[in-house]
């Protein structure tokens, strides 16, 4: 049974504040944490209905993981999502810093104020699916370990290297590889020779580049659209697919 305490520390870390402050998340669900005992992050502590405790003993006992038995009642008290799935865990959270050590021969991810949680974590699951190390946020991007950005990741946030860094810190005159920015005005991504390494910045879903990153930015690219009475834009992580799978295509 889950005391006054517990309960009061878990449903604490539902806002940022507090997840900032404690250095801790919330994962959600049976698929999240069969990529959560896959990977090296600090697991703190596991509330699940007994079912999913007996089937998953071994793995709770291998990683040392300290599981309590919580009702579905309980559990609807701790849990965000509008229907618990069997199992909540805290889990640390994770700074990386960025590493340009293969800037110069794959794609990285540069994420210019992207505000909208499910966006950002459908960008990061696409960056593990189609092969991209890292992705890099800037410093008012959306948080990552918003429960509906680690939610829409469906597990990649454990995958991928997610930083956060000033654009301008990252590039300066002796860096030499490209940084592509998604815009309208852009060159036909698939006419794009160059398109193999170096940074791929994406743009805010209102407005997309910020003014103080755009001239940062050394080659415009664009998808094309199928003929002139098209949509007026796609969406972030609409994009960010596209250009990834041509990225792709490319390395193979």
């Amino acid at each position: 049974m889950l005391s006054k305490n517990q309960l009061k520390n878990i449903t604490s870390l539902h806002t940022k504040k507090n997840r900032d402050e404690e250095q801790l998340f919330l994962i959600e669900g049976e698929k999240m944490m069969e990529e959560l005992f896959r990977s090296d992050f600090r697991t703190e502590m596991v509330f699940a209905q007994e079912d999913w405790i007996e089937k998953n003993e071994a793995q709770l006992g291998r990683k040392k993981i300290p599981c309590q038995p919580v009702t579905e009642a309980e559990l609807k008290k701790i849990s965000l999502l509008s229907a618990p799935n069997k199992v909540l865990a805290i889990a640390g959270q994770r700074r990386g810093e960025v590493d340009l050590a293969k800037v110069g021969s794959e794609l990285y991810l540069y994420l210019d104020a992207i505000r909208d949680p499910g966006n950002m974590g459908t960008i990061i699951r696409l960056a593990h699916w189609f092969g991209v190390s890292q992705v890099i946020c800037s410093p008012d991007c959306v948080e990552l370990y918003n429960p509906k950005v680690v939610q829409s990741t469906m597990g990649s946030i454990f995958s991928i290297r997610v930083c956060e860094a000033v654009l301008s810190d990252l590039i300066s005159d002796k860096t030499g590889f490209p940084v592509f920015g998604a815009l309208l005005d852009g060159e036909n991504i698939y006419g794009k020779d160059n398109f193999t390494s170096g940074i791929l910045v994406i743009g805010n879903e209102s407005n997309g580049i910020s003014e103080k990153n755009l001239p940062l930015i050394s080659d415009r690219v664009k998808i094309p659209p199928a003929a002139e009475n098209h949509a007026e834009s796609l969406n972030a992580a609409m994009a960010t697919a596209v250009f990834l799978s041509e990225y792709l295509r490319r390395k193979k």
